[in-house]
């Protein structure tokens, strides 16, 4: 007699029965889930980090005729302005990360904590940022100079041997844009017919557009028509360039201005090509390698470009170098014979003679005294010593200027590109100051 009541089947072996594999337990993402976090901005940032250093170092710069515009004032109507402090700090401290455009900063200040940090809640948008970097280039040019005093002062610049060099950027406009007088005349033509038609449009049927969207095109059609009008305005002096260049105005060889950026020119770049560009200056103190002076010119070839170059430093600081050092590119006998009348030693080197038999360091007949000194001073080897200073200050600013994103300029126009470059020279300043002082206390300790 059974022991169940039922029959049972017969028992599987251990090694017959089947095998499930059990599901693996894994934290799924959750993306509807609502989070609250407490947010301490100041505990964000190490106490060390570059963007403190950048602020401490805006706080004690005199933004007073930023502050003074500002028509929002207490006890009056009107929405509160943005604090020129975080436009200023954002900025030098995009330019030393390599942020060059006024969107992407923008993007940054909700997404990266030493930006947010700069903001401290105040909200701030790309036009304000875009109109802030080139809207304000006295200050900036102002605020290079009393930063290079400041240094002077404490004994960190002396200025006594200061390198120049060039570096062609390449402009924000393409090799289309560039146009003949006759189709620029054309499209001025145009322009001006668009203009007068939007605004008729306007009047008959203010409702046909929103007011926004009729302002912005009327707008875009004006700065247009203004920037064929400064393509017309250049054209004589690109076809005196022609001319000189002895180039016959036929065909593919007349004069071409860009109706983008008509104050960019062609030049020959590092890699052999030719593109739209501006040619940027900068003058270094070769003992702490500080930017001491800016320019930006429509010329592909430095020549001529000391002189100037010399006279800014004089004006800025009411102090010339005892030297100054420059490649082959820009040695002129003029300029050099209007430095040295400034006591200023010039070291440059000497182009290399047409008869291999000559002594390019002996003085030619048509010399003047400063420039026949000029070639017998690079024959020595203390001149050679110096002059090798040059690639060592003024090349390695280009350089750092170009890993700092000064590879494409995001503005149009030579007075944006001035103010452009002065941010390099600005937030370079700002880590060679640095580092400067650092030395300086390390030394005394």
């Amino acid at each position: 007699m059974s022991d169940t009541l039922f029959e049972l089947p017969p028992p599987v072996e251990p090694e017959q029965r089947p095998r499930i594999k059990p599901r693996p337990r894994v934290l799924t993402p959750n993306r509807e889930q609502v989070e609250l976090r407490a947010v301490d901005l100041e505990g964000l940032l190490p106490m060390d980090h570059r963007a403190r250093i950048v602020w401490q170092f805006v706080e004690g710069l005199d933004l007073s005729v930023l502050y003074d515009s500002i028509q929002a004032v207490e006890g009056g109507s009107g929405h509160p302005a943005t604090d020129p402090r975080i436009l200023m700090a954002l900025w030098l401290y995009g330019t030393l990360e390599g942020v060059g455009s006024a969107r992407a900063l923008d993007r940054l200040t909700g997404q990266h904590d030493a930006y947010r940090w700069i903001c401290g809640g105040v909200p701030v948008n790309y036009h304000t940022l875009a109109d802030f970097r080139v809207g304000n280039m006295a200050l900036l040019d102002d605020l290079l100079t009393s930063s290079v005093a400041t240094l002077m002062a404490e004994g960190l610049v002396e200025m006594n041997r200061v390198a120049q060099d060039g570096v062609r950027v390449r402009a924000s406009a393409g090799a289309p844009s560039f146009r003949r007088r006759q189709t620029l005349e054309e499209c001025l033509k145009e322009a001006g017919e668009q203009v007068a038609q939007l605004r008729r449009e306007v009047h008959e049927d203010p409702g046909a557009a929103s007011r926004r969207q009729g302002a912005a095109r009327q707008r875009a059609a004006k700065e247009r028509q203004e920037r064929v009008a400064r393509a017309l305005a250049r054209m004589p002096e690109a076809e005196a360039k022609k001319r000189k260049q002895g180039k016959k105005e036929e065909g593919k060889q007349q004069a071409r201005v860009s109706t983008t950026d008509p104050e960019a020119t062609i030049m020959k770049m590092a890699d052999g090509g030719f593109r739209p560009a501006y040619n940027a200056q900068f003058a270094t103190d070769t003992d702490s390698q500080v930017v001491v002076g800016v320019e930006v010119i429509q010329n592909g070839s430095d020549q001529g470009q000391m002189a100037p170059m010399i006279e800014q430093l004089e004006h800025r600081y009411e102090k010339l170098p005892n030297s100054f050092l420059i490649d082959g590119g820009y040695v002129n006998h003029k300029d050099i014979d209007e430095v040295s009348e400034k006591d200023c030693i010039v070291y440059a080197p000497i182009p290399k003679p047409k008869k291999s038999q000559r002594d390019p360091h002996e003085p030619l007949p048509d010399d003047s005294p400063a420039v026949a000194e000029w070639r017998r001073r690079m024959g020595t080897d203390e001149a050679k010593e110096i002059y090798k200073l040059r690639a060592a200050t003024a090349e390695c600013t280009n350089a750092q200027a170009r890993n700092r994103g000064l590879q494409r300029l995001p503005v149009r126009g030579w007075w944006r590109v001035r103010a452009v470059l002065l941010w390099f020279a600005l937030a370079h300043n700002l880590m060679r100051m640095i580092a400067l002082r650092a030395a300086q206390v390390a030394a005394t300790a």
